[in-house]
C-alpha cells in the first residue's frame, strides 16, 4: 500500500452521549481502526468544546461523557500506542485558531452552512441559538487544520459540512500570502452501506431517539432492544410474507450475520418468524461485540488518564507547529 506523504489524519466525536451506538461504529469509528491499521497518524479527538454547543447548561455531563467516549474509542480498536485519543479542551490551541479564524471567515458562510443549520435544529426552538453555535463549522475547521491532515474520515452525506474548512483555509493563504494550509481530502469509505444503518425503530439511529445499540450495552440489555425492534408490520404470523428491506432485524442481520441471504430469502417466504429472525440476531451481535465490551470493562479510570494525558501531549506538539506558522505568517507575536 502506498501512504501518502503527509499520512495524518483527524477526525472525532461529540461527547453528547456517554455512550456510542452501533450508528457511531459502523458510521465512523469502524473506518477510524481501519484506516490506523493501514498505517496512518490518526489523532482522535473527542470533541468535548463542541458538545457545549447544545449541552451548555450541562458542562459536568459533558466532562464525564468524555472520559466515557475515550473508551468506546479504545474498545473498537483504537490503539493509544499508534494513534493519538485525546479530549479537545486539553489543546487549547484549538481554541486560539479558532479565534484567529473567526475574525476573518464571512458571516454569509456561517449562516449557509449545513453544519449550523443541522446543529440549531439540534438545539430545539425553546430559545435563540448561542454565539457558539453559529461559529461551530469555524471552530470545526480550527480541529481540523490544527493538524494540517492529509484527510479526514467522513461519510459521504457529511462531505458537504467540511466544505467550509478547505475555504477557510484558502481564504487564510489568501489573505496572507502563505502556504500555511493545504486542502485536505474527504475520506469516504467504499463501502457506504454501513454509515446508513437504521435504527431499531426504522427512523435514524440518534441518541436522541435512544433506538440503538450502544457498544457498551450487556447481552442481556442487547436482547431486550432487539425483543423490541421493528419488523415488517403486514407480517402477523410466522408464515406471512416478510419484507426485510422494511424490517430493522433483516438491516442488521444483512450486516452481521454470514446468513443473511437465506435468512431474507426464508423471511420473504413466510418460512421463519420474527422471533427466530430476532434471537440469530441476538446471537450474532452479542458475539460480534462480546471482545470489545470485554476491552472495555477491564479499563480503569488511571489508565483512561494515562492515554487521555499521553494523547493530549502528542496532539499539542502538532498544534502548536501549525500556530507558530500560523502567526509568522500573519505578522503576529
Amino acid at each position: 500500500m502506498s501512504l501518502p506523504a503527509n499520512k495524518r489524519i483527524l477526525s472525532g466525536m461529540r461527547s453528547t452521549n456517554p455512550k456510542l451506538h452501533l450508528g457511531n461504529y459502523e458510521g465512523a469509528l469502524r473506518n477510524w481502526v481501519d484506516l490506523q491499521d493501514q498505517g496512518y497518524e490518526m489523532f482522535c479527538m473527542v470533541a468535548d468544546w463542541h458538545a457545549l454547543t447544545t449541552m451548555f447548561d450541562k458542562p459536568q455531563e459533558v466532562a464525564y461523557n468524555s472520559r466515557e467516549v475515550a473508551k468506546d474509542y479504545i474498545a473498537a480498536g483504537i490503539d493509544p500506542e499508534k494513534s493519538a485519543v485525546f479530549v479537545q479542551s486539553d489543546v487549547k490551541e484549538h481554541a486560539e485558531l479558532h479565534l484567529l479564524f473567526s475574525m476573518m471567515t464571512p458571516l454569509g458562510w456561517l449562516e449557509r452552512c449545513p453544519t449550523y443549520k443541522d446543529k440549531k435544529q439540534d438545539l430545539g426552538s425553546a430559545e435563540r441559538e448561542p454565539y457558539g453555535l453559529l461559529g461551530y463549522p469555524v471552530l470545526q475547521t480550527a480541529d481540523i487544520l490544527l493538524y494540517r491532515p492529509y484527510g479526514v474520515p467522513v461519510g459521504k452525506d457529511q462531505a458537504p459540512h467540511l466544505e467550509i474548512g478547505n475555504d477557510i483555509a484558502g481564504r487564510f493563504n489568501s489573505l496572507y500570502d502563505c502556504e500555511v494550509f493545504t486542502p485536505y481530502k474527504y475520506m469516504i469509505p467504499e463501502d457506504e452501506s454501513r454509515a446508513t444503518l437504521p435504527g431499531l425503530d426504522m427512523r435514524k439511529m440518534s441518541k436522541s431517539y435512544d433506538n440503538g445499540i450502544n457498544l457498551s450495552d450487556s447481552d442481556d440489555e442487547t436482547a431486550q432492544k432487539i425483543k423490541s425492534a421493528f419488523t415488517t408490520p403486514t407480517k402477523i404470523r410466522k408464515d406471512d410474507p416478510g419484507i426485510p428491506e422494511g424490517c430493522a432485524v433483516c438491516q442488521y442481520l444483512k450486516l452481521y450475520s454470514p446468513d443473511w441471504e437465506t435468512q431474507w430469502d426464508e423471511d420473504r417466504q413466510g418460512l421463519r418468524g420474527c422471533m427466530q429472525n430476532k434471537k440469530e440476531l441476538i446471537e450474532v451481535i452479542n458475539e460480534k461485540f462480546r471482545p470489545m465490551r470485554e476491552r472495555r470493562a477491564q479499563l480503569d479510570e488511571g489508565e483512561i488518564d494515562r492515554i487521555l494525558a499521553d494523547g493530549a501531549e502528542r496532539a499539542r506538539a502538532v498544534a502548536e507547529e501549525t500556530m507558530r506558522q500560523v502567526k509568522s505568517a500573519m505578522g503576529l507575536r
